[in-house]
């Protein structure tokens, strides 16, 4: 591929300068560019609704979500798929993110992992890879040859494809049954796609976990009825969450709360149904 016809990999005429300019300069520029990057995922919300669905669905079936990437995008994969089992109480299988190069590349650079098309092909065969599976190819110019390959591999084997990529003439495009193309365009420092590619992504990944997790019934109204409450902050949002639904008291949400084993949903459920 040739990245000099890339999107991300232009230049950014408003930041050309950016070494001359005072450091409020330089972070106004950033915050203007900054800016168009919601726009640029407003113009992809109906292949997002598409691929909330293709998520809900396969976690509805039995089956899980695959992210995978290099880089800034395999370590926002990473992220997302971590934030889910404390947020919605769902077991780590469920949402699984794999970056290339392994556990260590989500601390350190392992920049050589992305040309390897087979990087993801092994871990996903070990983990019964399927079709009531769905991969999320993350690659920001679309480049990353071991996206690529986990996708060929998808496809051959029967699995949903979604694809986030910020550029339009991504080569995951054609790899995807669901293409989510924010484009974000040249980035203030020519090439460095963590930051308006990665805002957008990060945006995106956002949508695609919470929508799907609202379609697979893991929130109640707009609160984490499911969520973990592992520290003293999380255990006191959980009681605020009970009383406010079922007007208890804090003492008595708290026992409710042990009661029901700290699943504020159970909680809510046994003091709702006790009053009638």
């Amino acid at each position: 591929m040739d990245i000099s016809t890339l999107k991300t990999e232009g230049r950014n005429e408003s930041s050309k300068d950016i070494d001359k300019m005072s450091a409020l300069e330089i972070a106004t520029c950033i915050n203007n560019e900054d800016k168009t990057v919601a726009d640029a995922v407003q113009k992809c919300l109906p292949a997002v609704a598409q691929g909330i669905e293709a998520m809900a669905n396969a976690l509805k079936s039995g089956g899980r979500v695959f992210y995978v990437g290099a880089g800034t995008s395999g370590r926002l994969g990473v992220l997302d798929a971590s934030e889910c089992p404390p947020t919605y109480g769902v077991s780590p299988e469920l949402v699984q993110g794999l970056i290339a190069g392994g556990r260590r590349a989500a601390f350190d650079s392992v920049e050589s992992a992305e040309d390897n098309p087979d990087e993801f092909v092994g871990i996903l065969t070990e983990k019964g890879f399927n079709p009531n599976d769905v991969l999320v190819g993350l690659s920001a110019s679309g480049s990353a040859r071991c996206v690529q390959g986990a996708m060929r591999f998808a496809r051959n084997n029967g699995v949903k494809t979604i694809c986030v990529s910020c550029n339009p003439d991504s080569p995951l495009i054609e790899l995807s049954d669901i293409p989510i193309i924010a484009v974000t365009g040249a980035e203030v420092i020519s090439g460095s796609t963590r930051m308006k590619a990665g805002t957008a992504t990060k945006l995106i990944l956002n949508m695609l976990s919470t929508g799907a997790m609202v379609r697979f019934g893991r929130v109640r109204g707009n609160t984490m009825a499911y969520m973990k409450p592992s520290n003293d902050k999380l255990v006191r949002r959980a009681i605020v969450m009970i009383t406010a639904k079922t007007g208890v008291s804090d003492e008595v949400a708290a026992a409710e709360l042990k009661k029901a084993d700290y699943v504020v949903a159970d909680a809510i459920d046994n003091i709702m149904n006790g009053a009638k």
